[in-house]
């Protein structure tokens, strides 16, 4: 019994790891999202993630991963995103739509939370290899904005 008690705790860990390692995806590079505190984003808290390129020369899609609580109030939401890096520097502002004109979430649902991901950039290729960051701000005229959940986003290679 004390055999069999002490295998288990040697092999649950390996266990662990095997399944985490196999749940990943191999295209992308980054995929991180950031919790909003209190789900009240305001203009001055700006999203940042850094993804490093190796390879320049194909192509990957960039997207914004968006949280909202079912009390979210608007169907759609602005963003800006500054872009920089070595010979990139940007800010474009972006428009989500997270719902139906009839009010019916677009997202995938669980619970009161509507998840979404969505495309900014397909197909694009980085100018250089290299460290390139990406800041993500609320762009809507309420601050701070309220029953937002969480923000990131995900990079990978382009399929």
């Amino acid at each position: 019994m004390k055999a069999a008690h002490k295998l288990f705790f040697i092999a649950l860990p390996a266990l662990v790891m095997l399944f985490l390692s196999g749940c990943t995806d191999p295209n992308a590079i980054i995929d991180q999202n950031t919790p909003i505190d209190n789900h009240n984003w305001s203009y001055a808290n700006r999203i940042k993630n850094s993804v490093k390129i190796g390879d320049p020369s194909i192509p990957y899609n960039v997207y914004i991963n968006l949280r909202v609580t079912g009390e979210y109030k608007y169907s759609n939401i602005f963003v800006l995103i500054r872009r920089n890096g070595p010979k990139l520097k940007g800010v474009t502002r972006y428009e989500l739509k997270l719902a139906n004109p009839d009010g019916q979430w677009l997202g995938q649902g669980s619970g009161n939370l509507y998840s979404y991901q969505v495309p900014v950039l397909t197909d694009f290729k980085f100018p250089e290899k290299g460290t390139y960051t990406f800041e993500i701000e609320q762009n809507m005229r309420d601050n701070p904005l309220h029953e937002v959940n969480d923000v990131g986003l995900r990079v990978e290679k382009a399929r």
